[in-house]
């Protein structure tokens, strides 16, 4: 099982600029790839400051010309946000840019005040109609001229330009929960990402499984990879409560998720306040100690027996997920000790 680094920048307030979390979010990518990870992704979300990452393209550009082997993931373009042609040439460029190490993934997007935002009138839960358009037409486009008659968009013969290095395609990822979307990524031939959120082990077979259906149901395609993307912090075995402060940044994180996902109240200047904890009464997941089960949360020791199991059960990449409220110190020591006392143990 090899690993890769899932990073954003991660803005809760005004005392960082957002010059500062570029720059953070440089630092640890140049680790990751010092550390040995294959791959940094970055996604795409808007007007929204705890996940600052309006388009991957220009973050990943960028570290391209900082690093030399670490490949370079979108983790994901947002499908109803991007037309086929724009979608194909800007993946294409990056590919150029970082001679073959571009890896495009693709997501039917979650959140409606994104969608109220960039496609007014298009609910979210209808994004998988543009995502299973889109990504057949990115294809077509990066082999040669391709006209496009479709039920989202239309348009007369057209080819990326530029070409992708890697050749048939650059490699694509599609982020999957449900069966249809398991079945669909491994019919297209794309590898699939998934993310348990709060939900332990259990919810990490579950996905898997349907995966280990959808490529059986698929025969005439080469195996795909499956990529378990989850929140992780690994905290001295010194400090026996390494963890809660962790866990208590990933309760608010998921928090501020569900104000965001729930989409009743009206961001202020990209900022909102995390849902009460009142709320979430009645939903242990969203407990400091519910949390430190779940996420890859832990001593290096504790990481690597969790891990290993991961890797049993047939995962082929593990993403570190930065994301969660810490201070970039944290983020950093944490990621430190990943490098050098836990990936040792799985190469």
């Amino acid at each position: 099982m090899r690993f890769s680094l899932f990073v954003h920048m991660e803005r809760w307030d005004e005392q960082t600029t957002h010059r500062e979390q570029f720059e953070n979010l440089a630092e640890l990518a140049l680790m990751a790839e010092a550390g040995g990870f294959g791959t940094v992704w970055v996604g795409e979300h808007h007007a929204m400051e705890y996940t600052i990452s309006p388009n991957p393209y220009p973050v990943l550009s960028y570290l391209a010309a900082k690093t030399s082997s670490i490949r370079l993931g979108a983790g994901t373009l947002i499908a109803p946000f991007w037309n086929p042609i724009r979608a194909a040439g800007e993946s294409a460029l990056l590919d150029v840019i970082s001679n073959g190490r571009a890896e495009v993934g693709l997501a039917r997007g979650a959140y409606q005040v994104e969608f109220d935002r960039m496609v007014p009138g298009t609910k979210a839960t209808d994004g998988a109609t543009h995502l299973r358009e889109l990504v057949p037409a990115v294809r077509a486009l990066w082999q040669g001229d391709y006209a496009h008659d479709g039920e989202i968009w239309q348009f007369p013969t057209a080819t990326s330009v530029p070409k992708p290095v890697q050749q048939p395609t650059p490699p694509m990822w599609i982020a999957a929960r449900d069966p249809a979307s398991h079945d669909f990524a491994v019919e297209q031939g794309c590898n699939v990402m998934v993310t348990p959120l709060m939900k332990g082990y259990e919810e990490v077979a579950a996905l898997k499984e349907k995966f280990d259906t959808a490529v059986a149901n698929h025969p005439e395609v080469a195996t795909p990879e499956i990529m378990v993307l989850r929140h992780t912090y690994v905290h001295s075995p010194d400090e026996p409560e390494g963890w809660r402060p962790a866990a208590e940044a990933l309760s608010k994180f998921y928090r501020t998720f569900d104000a965001w996902f729930g989409n009743k109240t009206a961001p202020t200047n990209g900022f909102l306040e995390p849902s009460p904890k009142s709320k979430f009464a009645d939903r242990p997941e969203f407990e400091p100690e519910s949390l430190h089960r779940t996420a890859m949360i832990g001593t290096p020791a504790e990481v690597i027996t969790r891990l290993k199991e991961y890797e049993a059960l047939g995962i082929d990449e593990f993403s570190f997920w930065t994301d969660n409220g810490m201070s970039h110190e944290d983020k950093r020591a944490s990621l430190k000790r990943f490098i050098d006392e836990v990936v040792p143990s799985f190469q």
